[in-house]
């Protein structure tokens, strides 16, 4: 069973702590968090999309909590960490990590430094170690059957694709700071609409031939709203990417998908997240869509069987998570 520590304790560290609980084959033995104090009133807090309320907080806060991952590794025995803090502090910390030899599953984006991602990705290798990053929609229910009925050719070829992801302007955990420090997260294009672009280039298997963009400023940063689309002439493909965060707090969240292939259209939206809808030219059908949440888990497990084996599939490799930083610069 390998040990782990979560680094970062606010809406994602709850979450992949939480996660980490349910893995059978990875024991949660620390919290690193700087503010350690606040992690008791944390729990009690729901914060981002996530309801943190539940029985497995009461086993959260028995585990020992740090101020530092020196400090731990003073106390425990790690073989990995999950690195939950804001993009900024990616590269130091998962740097550290690594040269403490420890695994490492890191929140995307990756990094906004494309040379500072080329030396993580060396020195993991010069460790032999993990480095995964963690592109949640990868492993989300609804997503994974889209990339099922894509190279299934049940429908036939895929003709359009539509992605979208919309939120109100987060001010939870640390995100009003980020208000301050405008830029400095990347704003909405490699925080939130990021998730839309991996996973279009990850299910279609390549990268678009011409991007046509455009983009808006919000609190965050001067892409705040994405409206893109995506040309593959040689697939006779186009995509479409729309989303952002300049709408109001309260604005709720929302995201799905509508694909056009060329005997049925196949779509999803979290405003029913619990189902996926089929329509031909003579009726609709649904089938479950799955659990959205289970995506955590699920890319979790996968980081602990890939620690398991000693081997990080190519399609999962943090210089694919490189690659699509790269491919949201394309878009600005």
């Amino acid at each position: 069973m390998k040990k782990v520590a979560v680094i970062g304790f606010g809406f994602m560290g709850i979450a992949h702590s939480l996660n980490i609980l349910k893995c059978e084959n990875l024991e949660l033995v620390a919290i690193i968090e700087k503010d350690a104090d606040s992690v008791p009133d944390k729990l009690k807090q729901q914060i981002g999309n996530l309801e943190t309320g539940n029985a497995d907080t009461v086993v959260l806060e028995k585990i020992p909590v740090y101020s530092t991952l020196e400090s731990c590794l003073e106390n425990e025995k790690l073989d990995a960490v999950h690195v939950c803090v804001h993009t900024d502090l990616h590269y130091p910390i998962v740097k550290n990590a690594l040269n403490n030899g420890l695994h490492v599953l890191v929140e995307k984006p990756f990094v906004l430094d494309l040379q500072k991602g080329e030396e993580l990705i060396e020195l993991a290798k010069e460790k032999s170690l993990i480095l995964m990053v963690a592109h949640v929609v990868r492993f989300m229910a609804p997503y994974q059957k889209l990339v099922e009925t894509i190279n299934s050719n049940e429908y036939g070829i895929l003709k359009f694709l539509s992605l979208t992801r919309f939120s109100g302007l987060p001010v939870w955990g640390q995100w009003k700071e980020k208000q301050k420090d405008f830029g400095i997260s990347g704003g909405a294009l490699f925080d939130l609409v990021i998730h839309d672009i991996d996973f279009a280039a990850f299910a279609l298997g390549g990268l678009p031939e011409k991007i046509e963009s455009s983009v808006l400023p919000g609190k965050l940063s001067n892409h705040d709203y994405v409206n893109a689309t995506w040309k593959y002439p040689s697939k006779n493909l186009t995509v479409k990417i729309e989303g952002g965060n300049i709408f109001h707090t309260n604005f709720p969240f929302q995201a799905g998908f509508t694909a056009v292939f060329e005997k049925a259209s196949v779509s999803f939206s979290t405003k029913d997240a619990d189902s996926i809808f089929i329509d031909n030219d003579t009726e609709r059908i649904s089938i479950p869509a799955g659990d959205l949440g289970e995506g955590y888990f699920n890319e979790i497990e996968f980081f602990s069987s890939s620690m398991e084996n000693g081997n990080l599939p190519k399609k999962y490799s943090p210089e694919s998570a490189l690659e699509t930083v790269r491919l949201c610069y394309r878009h600005i």
